[in-house]
Order: structure tokens, then sequence, then C-alpha cells
């Protein structure tokens, strides 16, 4: 093909329009995509809104990129073939320059390569990718579940498996949306005695159809540190709700030297006070996604587990509905652009 098409937006917080572009070469060290599927995130909304630095309209988001390898660069490492079929994450490519970089931590790289942000992103039929950005998908996982995996799925897998709990212990996750429906399914295979949290006594039944031992409605008359302490207190928790209060309300809830990971993204400050966490030596952390060998163990993991995100296609051409219904949270759980 010549041209391909692309779901654009123009100017800082505008609709998105379909457009053609000729279609580019990779060149060393990259590799072109022929996109299938490609999830919407709501981190997405950043880049559209121009609330980080740097990015730059015309805008191409989408950082949960599912394809085939079309073309490959020259001196491009790693034994990649035309036709292997990969996504592309949140991790999109690391400098391998700065100190973090030089240190193996690629995630937390200085000049992170987020795709939509460092280069156009995945709402497309194309894109041109780093080598180093690239997870293998297993034949099993189609490609529309793929996608969500490479951000949503890897920060949650990632955030349970780095963290100190094991198996048997007890894991609250906050929120069962977007990233918290996944991870009450991670919490639940990786052998914790898993504890969902979320608003409403109506979610109960769907978060232990999700692999949860309780569920703890945080709206109910208990608060939610003294509800998750009748179970014993938690090893971790896992907040994916992007709600500052919400994630202050579970620190009380946690055991001795237990754990708060923070991948739910607010701007408003946490208010925890140092004396909640210094008598019982507890931790607060924010955790990053994750690279490309971990998206892939990611999703591998899944396929051995039958995990797939709940998502909902629609069509490249739907790209502006389909992402004001992720923005309105009506999108149960995950909205993916197909280009079928």
């Amino acid at each position: 093909m010549s041209a391909y098409r692309v779901a654009q937006v123009a100017a800082a917080g505008g609709s998105f329009e379909i457009v053609e572009r000729e279609v580019p070469r990779p060149g060393p060290g990259q590799v072109r995509l022929a996109v299938e599927a490609c999830g919407i995130c709501h981190s997405d909304t950043f880049f559209v809104q121009a609330a980080l630095p740097g990015v730059r309209f015309p805008l191409v988001p989408g950082h949960e990129i599912a394809g085939r390898i079309d073309e490959i660069g020259e001196a491009t490492p790693g034994d990649w073939q035309v036709g292997d079929r990969v996504v592309v994450g949140w991790f999109g490519g690391s400098c391998h320059a700065c100190t973090p970089c030089r240190r193996g931590d690629f995630i937390v790289c200085e000049n992170l390569k987020v795709p939509g942000w460092a280069y156009d992103g995945g709402f497309g039929e194309a894109v041109i990718a780093p080598a180093d950005a690239l997870a293998r998908i297993p034949d099993a996982v189609p490609s529309a579940d793929a996608g969500p995996m490479a951000c949503a799925g890897v920060t949650t897998f990632n955030g349970l498996r780095r963290s100190s709990a094991r198996p048997g212990d007890l894991v609250a996750v906050l929120g069962i949306g977007g990233l918290g429906h996944l991870g009450v399914q991670y919490a639940a295979a990786m052998g914790f005695e898993t504890v969902a949290l979320a608003r409403g006594a109506d979610k109960a039944d769907f978060a232990r159809q999700l692999g949860a031992h309780h569920y703890i409605d945080t709206t109910g008359d208990t608060p939610v540190g003294d509800a998750l302490q009748a179970l014993g207190g938690a090893k971790a928790v896992l907040a994916t709700a992007a709600n500052s209060q919400a994630i202050t309300a579970t620190v009380d809830g946690l055991s001795p030297r237990g754990e708060l990971i923070v991948i739910g993204a607010d701007t408003e400050p946490l208010g925890i006070s140092p004396n909640q966490l210094l008598m019982q030596g507890k931790v607060v952390r924010g955790h990053p996604s994750g690279t490309a060998q971990d998206v892939q163990e990611t999703i591998a993991f899944s396929a051995l587990h039958g995990i797939r995100p709940m998502i909902e296609t629609m069509p490249l051409d739907r790209a502006d509905e389909a992402y004001r219904k992720m923005l309105s949270g009506a999108a149960r759980f995950r909205m993916v652009l197909t280009t079928d």
C-alpha cells in the first residue's frame, strides 16, 4: 500500500478525524507494524489534552498496539521476522543511555518513548516502532485482547508480582474497572487471597466472577481500613482507582510492613500522615508499567490462566465515538479500535 489511514487530533482537546498519510519506511533498529487492534487507555487523555510537555499536533495517540511486523529496518536487533505477531505498549522503547537504562531499569528511562508522545501511536493502520518495544503475542491470544495487556495488563500484573506479597497472603485490589478487573484476575491466579474493593454492593457478584474471595463495598458503613483488618490486614493493596481519597482510605487496612501500590493516576495529593506508616513499617510506592519483556510475560501468563480483558471493539472510523465512550466511563471495560 502507498497510503494508510490514521485517527488524529488536529489541536489540543479536539475531535478525532480520519486522514490518509504516506506509508513510512522503518529506519535502523525499527520495524513497521500493520496494526490490527489498538486499545484506548485513559492515559491517552494526557496527550489529547496536551497535559504533558512536548506533545505535538496533529497527534495520533495509542499505546496498546497489536499487529504484525510488515517491514524491518536495517540493523534491527533480535530475531524478528516479517509476519510476527507483536504488541507495543506504554513502553515504546528506551534511550539505552541515561543512568536508569545503564542500570537496566528501562521502564523508568529518562527519555522513555511512549507511543503517541515520542512518535505516532496505534490509532491507525500502521506504526513505526523501535525493536526494543516489541513483545510477542501467543497464537492463542487475539490481537484485540493482546493490545490492552500491553498497558493495563502489564501494569497490574507487574505491580502484583513485584510486591512483597506471597501466595496465600491477603491482597486487595481497589477498583474493578479497566485496570482493576484484570488486577483481580491476576491476584487470584497468583494464589493470593483476593479482596476486591469498589463502590456499591451491586458489584459483589461480578467481583467474585473475576476470582475475588472477598468483596468490600467502599461506600458501606464500615471504614475500608477496618474491613480489611477484619480479614487479617492486607499484605498489599493494588490501587487501580484514580481517586486519591479512596486510595488513602486503604492505608489503615494494611498489615505490618504492608504495601500500598499506586497505579491509578490522580492529580490530587494522598492524605497520608507519617504516623500511619512509621510504627508498622508500611510502604507506599508508585508503580510504572513494564518493559517489552514484562509485557511478553504478562500475555504468556494470561494465556496460561485464561485471563482476558473485557473489551468492546469499534472500527478505526469510529475512533472519536470510542474515545468519548471511554471518557464517559460507559466502557466495560476497555475500548479497542480495530482495522479489519
